[in-house]
């Protein structure tokens, strides 16, 4: 969630000109950066290996309906795993090597690698000292950051 948050911060600061702070820290483009590494991470994972499942005949081998669900199928199969569940359609035969391994790879990716940029930033904003406000800060505790 702290991901969501700086990228929401820094959009948000970029879009009225102040300064992009959260906790009383600035946040700076290392900041952002990592953020964007974490969220980059789970999306490459999917894609690349739904990607792989489409194209190769020992991941449509596991189709029970082709066409655009199969494509569905295929991609739910890889943003759950990613996402820590693992859950797959019904009709999507996962239980075979490409899909065990496929799958256990992504969540690997999902669960752990993802979390190497977020920790990054809490060690970032660890080191950071809290700056009063200024007129230049945009404030994140309030309605019109509930409204970005």
């Amino acid at each position: 969630m702290i991901v969501f948050v700086i990228l929401a911060v820094f959009i948000a600061g970029l879009m009225v000109g102040r300064t992009p702070e959260y906790l009383g820290k600035k946040i700076e483009s290392y900041d952002v950066k990592m953020a964007m590494l974490s969220i980059l991470i789970m999306t490459c994972t999917i894609l690349i290996f739904a990607a792989i499942a489409v194209v190769k005949p020992y991941g449509t081998a596991g189709i029970s309906n082709p066409g655009p669900h199969g494509l569905s199928q295929i991609l739910y199969a890889y943003v759950s795993s990613t996402g820590n569940n693992g859950s797959a359609f019904g009709g999507l035969s996962v239980n075979t090597l490409w899909y065990n391994t496929s799958t256990a790879a992504t969540q690997l990716l999902g669960r752990f690698f993802m979390v190497i940029p977020v920790l990054a930033i809490a060690g970032s904003l660890a080191k950071k000292k809290i700056v009063p406000e200024s007129a230049g800060t945009f404030p994140v505790t309030g309605g019109l950051s509930a409204a970005c």
